[in-house]
């Protein structure tokens, strides 16, 4: 059986009885420190404060904020009144949290003011009018009639919205008599937490897990981990993800360990935190371990307090895997692979398992976990060495996707077996690896993108008649998003109008990169189109760009190269990641006081090998320069 049926407030509460004075979430860049008790304290009187206001058993709650200090009192709170939930990705615009505050029938919406250059407050206001007029908690919205509230994390006061400082504060003034009968009534197999995943048709979906299986499997990876009360966790991943919520909180509440999470990814940031707060694990996919490894004040930090980790979200070369291992300590780290739909992790290595078995395989099954690999023409399962679809069952398959019960039925069979999309194969010693995708997903960066949400976006725009979306290799993300089209007759649309159509509506990673116009698709004999000979076009068309410069050219280099950012175009992230195998990059000057290089250039002994890359999110922002010998 698994390892526990309470809820995940009922947990809690025992391990403050446990341990109540062992730090559970800290911040170093905010010198906010929270134990145990001290967190429940303050989940409590949120959580009152909740029903002071009418939110209780059942309502869904969307928090769409960056990984704040109160994003995780909201998640204790909703989960011991019984309410849902309901994560929302930072990135999204204005098209997708309409879509999703509808099909998710939010009841409150929880918003911080801004992420980067992204206001907040003013997307809400756009999409709800009514806060300009309407009570506090009496909201009555047209475009949304299930929303009755919307909650700002912060103690201004805006209006038609409360403040987290006022719930807190009705918190505080209400008794323990309903709030105590509400956490008595919750089951664990009642739905805490919503996510929402794209899906290959239409929008996302919503998918419902509840306290039973993110509780447990946070528990399983944690053991994977081999965590304890003395474990210290550095967080620099989202919390909507469940990258952060459940392999990151729930496991370290199921064992007693520590958060440190970070408000948004920054690899100065993560060395200072595992400095500071003697961090024993650190989680990040591998672009973010590759953009710690080099950061030119690397050496500066002691990192011994580091024994593991998860590392996820793409395959992990080898050689980053061998300096996370030597140069970050990190000799225990683990690699983890799932699906939201599987609460989510299905397999994750061991703290002894070979480098090999790191960087070539995602692990075996978790506990009361089963797997097992289908192969989709014949449906049956394939044995060892073989390719087929993964499929799990156990306690961590979701409870379904949120008012879609065709499209469940579609992911889950009668016997309960979740069809993962993704093709696998599995070695004698049960340790699986990921061959390839049988959905037609795209990955860019970690971020997981599918075709035809974004083509039901696009048909909104004058001028498309058709629209094909697929992934194209790129070495700065692995891929990013092409789209072909078909114009309507007698339309004069430009690649500059499509892109253009699609900024501030979509998140940023989902925008296409490229855009072709053609006539029509290539097709199989049936009329399926043929998306695999469209990405051969877009790359005959494109061209692979490889390297920052090609081994060629390299041979030539008689002076030093240099990587410029341009002070103009750099938005100051702190995303972009520049690579040298040989760690010869050095860095100077600073722009925007932000604390970023303005110019890295390869010092001497720079042997032109060409396996330095760069990735920038903004286009243009980093660009490099060569002496005229190489070019030749």
């Amino acid at each position: 059986m698994p390892y526990t049926k309470k809820t995940i407030g009922a947990y809690f509460e025992e391990q403050v009885k446990r341990q109540p004075d062992t730090d559970f979430v800290v911040y170093p860049d905010r010198d906010l420190r929270w134990t145990y008790s001290q967190f429940n304290e303050r989940v409590d009187q949120l959580a009152k404060g909740l029903l002071a206001t009418g939110i209780g058993k059942g309502d869904h709650v969307g928090i769409w904020a960056t990984n704040v200090p109160d994003w995780l009192t909201f998640m204790f709170a909703t989960a011991k009144i019984g309410a849902v939930l309901v994560t929302i990705n930072t990135h999204y615009r204005s098209y997708e949290l309409e879509y999703l505050v509808k099909q998710a029938d939010l009841a409150a919406l929880v918003v911080i003011d801004s992420f980067r250059d992204h206001d907040y407050l003013q997307t809400v206001r756009e999409l709800i009018p009514e806060l300009a007029t309407c009570q506090r908690g009496r909201l009555n919205s047209e475009k949304f009639p299930h929303l009755r509230s919307v909650i700002y994390i912060g103690q201004e006061k805006h209006r038609g919205m409360y403040n987290t400082r006022e719930l807190l504060l009705l918190g505080s003034q209400c008794g323990d008599e309903r709030f105590n009968k509400i956490k008595a009534s919750l089951d664990c197999h009642e739905v805490v937490n919503m996510q929402y995943t794209s899906g290959t048709t239409g929008f996302p979906k919503g998918v419902m897990l509840s306290h039973y299986n993110i509780l447990n499997n946070g528990y399983y990876i944690g053991e994977r981990q081999k965590f304890s009360p003395v474990d210290r966790v550095c967080l620099p991943v989202p919390l909507f993800h469940c990258f952060g919520c459940v392999l990151g909180v729930m496991a370290a509440l199921a064992h007693g360990s520590t958060l440190v999470p970070l408000e948004v990814f920054d690899p100065l940031m993560v060395l200072a935190a595992v400095q500071k707060e003697k961090c024993t694990a650190v989680y990040g996919v591998p672009t973010m371990f590759i953009a710690e490894l080099a950061h030119p004040m690397f050496d500066m930090f002691d990192l011994k307090s580091l024994r593991t980790g998860i590392m996820a979200g793409s395959p992990c070369p080898e050689e980053t895997m061998k300096q996370v291992m030597s140069k970050m300590h990190c000799t225990d780290i683990t690699i983890a692979y799932g699906l939201t739909e599987a609460s989510p992790v299905i397999t994750q290595t061991r703290t002894d398992d070979t480098v090999a078995q790191r960087t070539g395989t995602v692990g075996a099954a978790l506990p009361e976990i089963e797997v097992k690999l289908i192969d989709p023409d014949t449906g049956k399962e394939v044995g060892v060495g073989e390719r087929g679809e993964l499929w799990c069952r156990g306690y961590n398959v979701m409870k379904g996707y949120y008012n879609m019960p065709e499209r469940t039925a579609e992911a889950i069979d009668e016997d309960g077996w979740l069809r993962s999309g993704d093709q696998a194969e599995v070695d004698a010693d049960g340790y699986y690896k990921i061959t390839g995708r049988i959905k037609d997903m795209i990955i860019r960066g970690g971020e997981n993108i599918y075709p035809r949400e974004i083509e039901e976006f696009l048909y909104t725009m004058d001028g498309i008649l058709d629209v094909q979306v697929v992934g194209i290799p790129d070495d700065k993300y692995g891929e990013v998003v092409g789209a072909f089209i078909i114009k309507k007759e007698g339309a004069d649309i430009t690649e500059e109008d499509v892109i253009d159509f699609t900024r501030n509506k979509i998140a940023p990673y989902k925008k296409p990169k490229h855009v072709f116009f053609v006539d029509a698709y290539p097709m199989t004999a049936s009329g399926k189109i043929q998306k695999y000979k469209l990405r051969e076009m877009a790359s005959e068309s494109l061209g692979v760009q490889a390297k920052v410069f090609d081994s060629e050219r390299a041979k030539a280099v008689a002076e030093t190269p240099t990587v410029v950012v341009h002070a103009d175009l750099c938005k100051g992230c702190g995303l972009c990641i520049i690579h040298c195998p040989k760690q010869i990059l050095s860095a100077s000057d600073k722009i925007n006081a932000l604390g970023y290089p303005a110019t890295v250039a390869a010092a001497e002994g720079c042997i032109g090998c060409a396996n330095c890359y760069i990735v920038c999110p903004e286009p243009g922002a980093i660009t490099v320069t060569r002496p005229d010998k190489a070019a030749k």
